[in-house]
């Protein structure tokens, strides 16, 4: 897949993606999933989501930069999330090959 079509495709699962975040931790969202703006961080009490930041470890690693770190302070968790998009080539195919390989027992 061409380089932009790729990103083109990862930025609009990452928008919906931040969008129903947004939403389940009762953030101020827009109507439409489609019309999301992205800040860097939107904190709200104990929530904190941050967007496109750098992770910094230990061992150097040359992708560390996360779509989304959610953080919770309350129960001190910090949940990583990087979205990839594969190829979709054959995806008809292996959706046919994969339903007609499966058994239905009565």
């Amino acid at each position: 897949m061409a380089k932009n079509e790729y990103l083109m495709r990862h930025d609009k699962v990452c928008t919906h993606l931040r969008y129903s975040i947004y939403k389940g931790l009762g953030f101020e969202n827009t109507g439409k999933w489609y019309t999301h703006m992205r800040k860097p961080v939107c904190e709200d009490g104990n929530v904190t989501v941050l967007l496109n930041q750098t992770v910094y470890t230990d061992r150097e690693v040359t992708a560390n930069r996360l779509d989304i770190i959610i953080t919770n302070k309350k129960v001190k968790t910090c949940t990583l999330i990087d979205v990839a998009i594969p190829a979709g080539r054959k995806v008809v195919q292996k959706e046919a090959e994969s339903i007609s390989n499966t058994s239905v027992c009565v």
